[in-house]
């Protein structure tokens, strides 16, 4: 005979499977608003019956069941969508950070319109245009101090605009560095947690979500995968580097750097190498700051600073109203005051380097002549030396063009006496120093002797920065490089500001005088707008505003356009995992009824069989 008393345990193992389940309803509902929490289900199974079918049995027929067991307590999550998320995460901040930031670079850049430096620019030519039809004018003359003041004080604005935001960015950087540090953190202290209750057999769900969010969160700064091994070791790499292994975290630092205006590199705190990171909001602020915004600061430093060398070599030759000339009309301020441009770079207390900006050859050339000579020069280029062929029958033009076509850093041009210049772009690495000519070589004789630049060709006769007095191997003049951000402090000379009668629209006859109605000087300075003068990878003036607003605004549009994209694409993710792991209120008080009901159930059942036992055990002998 079966036990009298097990329907007792049938019925109690019922009520606590449905008190269980309602507790666990319950949690659901309190965690309906918890960021990362995922709906729970209790997962039940037959208690196992007394006998078995491959044991000898009494001659009871067939198994006698125990009722119901709590088997676990697992939450509802889609794992495969959990890792797109991740891996996706990182796109969506990644555009979002650049979309924010370019809204900023657009109102720096504030073309089109009548305050930008575009228009300050148009006007400054006008001005000199104005003084060659009026040399003798005073007022035309103070219209172009006036109006230089105006463009340089723009200039002067937009660079320290953008440097404004490369601070602001810089800051983001280092405050992102440190949440990421917390993450990860954080993510191995809970890994240490879920490791110890799954030793006990425990589903530990509330820490997985916790895990989850703070590995998606992590993924919203940093490009991350993950990796579950088969004891349980949770893993979190960042662009192949391991950055969480078990309860193990690695950390980021941040280091002054000073060949990137004092901003701050991020590098492994363990190993001190620099951390290589290509996605999400951490990796969008460091592209954001050492790529466009150095960019632009380096594209508008070389503006003004070929702007302001082009003028001053013009001026410098005129003379002023007042017989003053040899003035330059904008202040240079030359990177070393050694005439040779030799400095110290390595900081060792010994010069061991030439910085030069800028070589003008000594020779007069025809950009239609054909240079009858056969040769290869090098320039130093964006990583190492680029090589620049030149035949027989390539005019100077076609040679100029091929130099300034290829990637070296070094660009070319024929001045207002025709002689060859070369001159230094900025670097693209930030080891390199900006508007420094770092290599110069011919194998043949085009730079040698027949444009008057190098004093002989091969590797013997080659010009490098990596040496002192470097200039020895020049046959031509050269100018030293300036001192870094030349766009953060380019001004009007003060001599020409105090006394506006020096600014020079004529040129000197030979008795040293500024002839009347004499304004070939204003008009070659007019003229420049329109010139070839090699700024970058623009040709003239107005190419390079064209490109640089074209840019800002096209990147700016891009980074809009992938954000939207991202922010489409997530939501519906989002929404994805919300109706598998989401907490619906309706469905959970749906369930709590149906528990409700079945240990309602439960309670009568044992209520009968304890009135039935009672029957048995009190009133069968009456």
């Amino acid at each position: 005979m079966a036990n009298s008393f097990g329907a007792i345990e049938i019925g109690k193992r019922s009520l606590m499977a449905h008190t269980q389940q309602i507790t666990t309803a319950g949690h659901n509902i309190s965690n309906a608003d918890t960021e990362g929490y995922s709906r729970q289900r209790v997962q039940v199974k037959t208690f196992d019956p007394i006998y078995r079918p491959d044991l000898e049995r009494a001659e009871t027929p067939g198994q006698i069941g125990q009722g119901t067991s709590i088997e676990s307590i697992r939450r509802l999550r889609d794992e495969l969508l959990d890792q797109r998320i991740v891996a996706q995460g990182n796109e969506e901040s990644y555009w979002t950070t650049r979309s924010k930031y370019y809204e900023m670079i657009e109102q720096i850049y504030n073309e089109p319109n009548d305050v930008s430096v575009r228009t300050n620019m148009d006007k400054f030519w006008q001005s000199w245009q104005e003084l060659s039809v009026y040399p003798e004018s005073k007022a035309a003359r103070q219209a172009v101090v006036t109006r230089a003041d105006t463009l340089t004080d723009s200039i002067n604005g937009r660079f320290h605009s953008l440097e404004g935001v490369g601070t602001l960015i810089n800051g983001d950087i280092e405050a992102t560095v440190k949440q990421v540090n917390e993450y990860t953190k954080q993510i191995a202290q809970i890994n240490g947690e879920i490791v110890r209750a799954k030793a006990m057999g425990d589903n530990p769900n509330d820490l997985l979500d916790r895990r989850d969010l703070l590995v998606e969160k992590l993924s919203q700064m940093v490009n991350v995968t993950t990796d579950l091994r088969d004891n349980d070791e949770f893993m979190v790499h960042v662009d192949g580097n391991i950055l969480v292994q078990g309860s193990l975290a690695r950390k980021f630092d941040v280091v002054s750097n000073t060949d990137n205006m004092g901003y701050s590199t991020v590098v492994w705190a363990d190993t001190g190498n620099k951390a290589k990171i290509s996605g999400g909001s951490l990796g969008a602020l460091i592209e954001l700051r050492d790529v466009d915004i150095r960019g632009e600061i380096q594209t508008l430093n070389t503006m003004a600073m070929n702007f302001a060398d082009l003028v001053n070599d013009v001026h410098r030759n005129a003379i002023g109203a007042n017989n003053v000339t040899g003035l330059d009309f904008f202040t240079q301020r030359p990177f070393v005051t050694n005439l040779n441009g030799n400095f110290d770079r390595n900081g060792d207390g010994a010069d061991d380097s030439s910085y030069i900006f800028r070589f003008t050859g000594t020779n007069a050339l025809n950009p239609q002549d054909k240079v009858g000579l056969e040769g290869t020069m090098t320039f130093s280029g964006k990583s190492g030396n680029v090589t620049v062929p030149y035949h027989p029958t390539d005019t100077i033009e076609a040679v100029i063009n091929r130099i300034n076509d290829s990637d070296g850093e070094v660009k070319a041009y024929l001045d207002r006496d025709n002689h060859l210049v070369l001159k230094a772009t900025t670097a693209s690495s930030m080891e390199n120093p900006d508007f420094v000519i770092r290599h110069v070589e011919d194998s043949g004789m085009f730079l040698a002797g027949y444009s008057g630049i190098l004093k002989a060709s091969g590797s013997d006769g080659a010009y490098d920065f990596n040496q002192v007095d470097a200039v020895n191997a020049l046959q031509s003049q050269y100018a030293v490089a300036p001192v870094l951000n030349p766009s953060g402090y380019i001004a009007v000379n003060e001599a020409i500001r105090t006394d506006v009668l020096s600014v020079g629209a004529a040129y000197p006859n030979t008795r040293g005088e500024a002839m009347i109605g004499d304004g070939r000087a204003a008009v070659e300075i007019a003229s420049i707008r329109n010139t070839h003068v090699m700024i970058g990878k623009d040709k003239t003036f107005d190419d390079y505003f064209a490109s640089s607003v074209t840019n800002v605004g096209l990147k700016g549009e891009q980074a809009e356009t992938n954000m939207i994209s991202q922010t489409a694409i997530m939501n519906d993710l989002r929404d994805m995992r919300d109706s598998i792991s989401g907490v619906n209120i309706d469905e959970e008080l749906a369930e709590i009824i149906k528990f409700q009901h079945g240990y309602n159930a439960a309670a009568k059942f044992v209520t009968v069989i304890d009135s039935l036992l009672d029957t048995v055990i009190n009133r069968l002998g009456v």
